[in-house]
């Protein structure tokens, strides 16, 4: 019988009893939070992962505990000739990938523009991760997943795919953020109609509200405000947003790159180790945009336009 799983399950109860032993696994992000605990976990029950951090000393002090069969390469999201770098250094090695977790991320920051004129929190969000993923595609084996850290904060906004980089348009940055949270759900939603064929799946998931390193441009008001927005509906109109652990956080990205059937998660939006609902209500589910189909496919195309670079189906 199928164990289950919820909101305050832990990663270590989620992956207790699996053997990943011969799996190897890619984690964005390792220099704090999130990228460590899931990687810790991964090494903790067998998995060969290979974390990437922009600043590799930060991402080795934070990493010391993990074990295992860790390493770290360096990768800064922020810079195609980095993401590229990197992807082809992955690739001259050959060595194949069970799982990739886009882990790695910014929210709310000022507003600033990548090495590569984005604005940053789409580029290094969404577009970094776009190039990556799709550079290294062909490491990943039949049976691969790919999980894409998205938000509950993706209903924030939809992406403006007319002006995705607010060069038209005032910036904000809670909307920017929800704009680049849906772009990781959509690319998910496109990548796993893509590869899903040969047997490589991918899923967007929601971790939860964590404080984390993540939250270091936000302000008490920023967070006020995002709190307020992003708290579920209840039948008397409030409703609160409960603060989870770091095991609990990465807790959904294992037991949907992991533990729950491909076929369940695939293309979909999973939150509380589970799979989503679509749905309107404020903090509630997923918005039916963010995982449209038509919508990713648009997102796509225009990704590959920004970047310069096509990638195959």
């Amino acid at each position: 019988m199928a164990r289950t799983f919820g909101a305050e399950s832990t990663t270590d109860e989620v992956l207790a009893g699996v053997d990943l032993s011969g799996k190897r696994a890619l984690v964005t992000g390792v220099s704090a939070g999130l990228g460590v605990e899931t990687s810790r976990v991964l090494a903790a029950h067998g998995a060969q992962v290979v974390g990437t951090a922009r600043d590799l000393a930060k991402a080795r002090a934070a990493t010391g505990d993990v074990g295992g069969d860790f390493s770290i390469v360096e990768l800064d999201l922020a810079s195609l000739a980095s993401i590229r770098a990197c992807a082809d250094g992955l690739l001259a090695e050959g060595r194949a990938f069970d799982l990739v977790i886009a882990n790695a991320g910014v929210m709310a920051c000022p507003f600033q523009r990548t090495a590569d004129g984005f604005e940053s929190q789409f580029g290094v969000n969404h577009l970094g991760h776009f190039v990556l993923v799709n550079r290294i595609a062909p490491l990943m084996r039949p049976g691969a997943r790919l999980v894409v850290l998205s938000s509950l904060c993706h209903q924030f906004s939809d992406v403006d795919l007319d002006d995705p980089n607010f060069e038209r348009h005032p910036y904000d940055p809670i909307r920017a953020y929800g704009a680049a949270k849906t772009a990781n759900v959509l690319f998910a939603v496109e990548f796993d109609r893509r590869h899903k064929a040969r047997g490589v799946r991918a899923t967007a998931v929601h971790p939860g509200a964590i404080m984390t390193e993540l939250a270091r441009h936000t302000t008490p008001e920023t967070l006020q405000k995002m709190g307020g927005m992003s708290r579920p509906e209840t039948a008397d109109g409030f409703g609160e947003m409960p603060v989870k652990t770091v095991p609990q956080g990465a807790a959904t990205t294992v037991w949907a790159g992991v533990v729950t059937p491909a076929e369940l998660v695939g293309g979909r939006y999973c939150e509380d180790c589970h799979v989503a609902e679509v749905s309107e209500r404020q903090g509630i589910g997923v918005r039916g945009y963010a995982v449209d189909p038509e919508r990713a496919r648009a997102l796509w195309a225009m990704s590959e336009q920004l970047v310069g670079e096509r990638f195959a189906e």
